[in-house]
């Protein structure tokens, strides 16, 4: 039933953007990749099942998801490509939509790579996290070198930042370290997210379809074509949702984790909508904040003797918190996907 409201409220946004926004075409791309979404992910899951990709549940984790072992995984494999194919097909002309696409799907085969990896050791560690950068790393600078190139990074005058209030950061050269900071960032930040059913694919629509918003809702005629591939790839989590819901029937794997973070990277980096990113994106960020002040509060107060130290939260990330405080599955996910919605109308209503 949640689920049902949130498609309802997103494509209630895109309907009202199409009829009071010039230019903005975002209703039949979400509506038509939800449900092609949906199509592959009920026609794949069987199939990862047969593959015998089940996922393996961290020992460190809550003792509750012990019981979703086995429950097959690296779905953003069955809903990914649905997304970028056809946000890529709503304005083909443009060439910034190969380069989003291709930086989505490299993430997606890192996740895969690390996903694989897994489900062969039968562990819940794949890639290490050294070898993972390094490939998340390089791809991002392939991505920003054929930004660069195309003189689409950071706005009209390359390296310029938009901030509320009609602001603008010259940062220069210096979008080169940032940019790669901002993928490495959001897709780890996505990735932690996906923790409980639903979770991440929720946010992720979310999220995506505010990004979506606010490109139509910027400047005169705003960015169709990237405001289409962003509710394009909200629509493939939310058909993924149909089946990722509690109880899960399949999860997406850093397959699926990785893609939505790199996806939202290069929208933001070559809309320069950074900002809307970083303030829609709250709940990605605060997953991600959690974990890092966990271990080094953690590393700060560790006693030599015992090995053991503090810990601000009951366990990371965030969600886990809460779910450890009383909170069931359920009633967390459902407060992060209206912490979200409410993340992005606050970013509406401070475009820069």
């Amino acid at each position: 039933m949640a689920a049902a409201l949130l498609g309802f409220l997103l494509l209630a946004a895109c309907v009202v953007s199409d009829a009071l926004v010039p230019n903005s075409a975002l209703t039949v791309p979400l509506l038509v990749t939800a449900l092609v979404a949906a199509g592959t992910t009920a026609w794949g899951v069987p199939r990862l099942r047969r593959l015998k990709l089940g996922q393996v549940i961290r020992q460190e984790g809550p003792q509750a998801h012990h019981s979703k072992a086995g429950t097959p995984t690296m779905g953003g494999l069955l809903v990914v490509p649905v997304g970028v194919l056809i946000g890529g097909l709503i304005t083909p002309q443009d060439p910034r939509l190969v380069a989003v696409a291709a930086i989505t799907l490299a993430y997606m085969a890192i996740g895969a790579i690390d996903d694989w990896r897994s489900l062969t050791k039968r562990t819940n560690t794949g890639l290490t996290p050294r070898g993972k950068l390094l490939l998340q790393a390089g791809a991002a600078v392939l991505f920003l070198l054929w930004a660069w190139q195309g003189q689409w990074l950071g706005g009209p005058e390359a390296g310029t930042i938009a901030l509320p209030l009609g602001w603008l950061l010259p940062i220069g050269l210096l979008i080169w370290p940032l940019g790669l900071f901002v993928f490495l960032a959001e897709s780890n930040a996505t990735n932690l997210t996906d923790g409980l059913d639903g979770l991440a694919s929720g946010c992720g629509a979310v999220v995506f379809t505010g990004m979506g918003l606010q490109l139509m809702l910027r400047g005169h005629e705003g960015d169709p074509a990237l405001a289409a591939f962003c509710v394009a790839m909200a629509g493939c989590w939310l058909g993924f949702l149909a089946h990722n819901r509690n109880p899960a029937r399949v999860f997406m794997g850093d397959t699926g984790s990785l893609a939505m973070g790199a996806a939202l990277s290069a929208v933001a980096l070559l809309s320069n909508s950074l900002w809307p990113l970083l303030l829609m994106g709250g709940v990605f960020l605060a997953e991600s904040l959690s974990v890092i002040v966990q271990v080094w509060v953690f590393k700060a107060t560790k006693n030599p003797a015992t090995g053991q130290g503090k810990r601000v939260l009951r366990m990371a990330p965030l969600h886990h918190h809460f779910e450890l405080g009383g909170l069931d599955e359920q009633q967390v996910v459902i407060r992060f996907w209206g912490a979200s919605l409410l993340l992005v109308v606050l970013g509406l209503g401070l475009l820069p």
